[in-house]
């Protein structure tokens, strides 16, 4: 049995990952700081267990891998946001926010690579459609994203020859996660589905779904790729707009 570890897994879009993972057969470890979370997720969720650990830490991360054993797909899911106008930010919620959401990848990635430079794997790392697209008051949460990118990049080069394959999935609008306080307010529920092209939100199952594919064999010649999940919203600029 494939061994699956996702980051960030105690809730969201992570849960929704272990779910659909054990479901096709993986031995599945939900990694979060939060070691209570992880546990209550992991007892719902056939055969998984609950690895606690802190994505900036590599020693938290190595002693949280190795309680788990051998893994051949590895999904970064963790992330954390400080909303707010760049002026208006903090230092200190700026470095947080990359710290989790850039650092922690390369962290959790490089401690999942060294597992599998001898056997090969897949990893997925969770961008956002703000790597390309900025936000109002997204803070520094689109630097990280945009640097998750490059990153996925440039670890899917270097880990070719171990036949680790790499690649990253961004969401689009989803409901759930981090978003899902906002879309709590009908007004912002109703304007962001209409923004969608295919009219609706994104879900978490959405975005399991994709991840899962991509740590498949069914995807075992795609290394290095970004695949947007977002209902044609990044090509949205003149939708709704007629030419005359």
């Amino acid at each position: 049995m494939k061994g699956l570890i996702v980051t960030g897994g105690a809730s969201g879009i992570g849960a929704e990952i272990a779910d659909q993972a054990a479901a096709a057969g993986y031995r599945v470890g939900i990694l979060d700081a939060n070691l209570a979370a992880a546990e209550a997720t992991a007892q719902s969720i056939a055969g998984a267990s609950a690895i606690q650990a802190d994505v900036t830490d590599p020693e938290s991360l190595s002693t949280g891998l190795n309680s788990f054993g051998d893994v051949q797909a590895f999904v970064n899911c963790a992330g954390i946001l400080r909303p707010g106008n760049l002026l208006d930010l903090s230092a200190q919620d700026f470095r947080d926010v990359i710290e989790v959401n850039l650092t922690g990848v390369y962290l959790a990635a490089c401690a999942a690579a060294e597992r599998m430079r001898d056997s090969g794997g897949s990893i997925v790392n969770l961008s956002s459609i703000n790597a390309v697209q900025p936000s109002p008051a997204a803070g520094a949460y689109v630097a990280a994203k945009a640097g998750v990118e490059a990153l996925t990049r440039q670890m899917s080069l270097e880990w070719a020859a171990h036949n680790i394959r790499v690649n990253a999935v961004a969401p689009g609008f989803v409901n759930a996660g981090m978003a899902a306080p906002y879309y709590k307010d009908p007004e912002i529920l109703t304007r962001r589905s209409e923004a969608v092209p295919l009219g609706r939100l994104g879900t978490a199952a959405d975005i399991a779904h994709t991840v899962l594919f991509l740590i498949s064999d069914r995807a075992s010649y795609i290394s290095g790729q970004v695949l947007s999940v977002d209902g044609a919203l990044g090509h949205s600029a003149l939708h709704g707009l007629a030419r005359e």
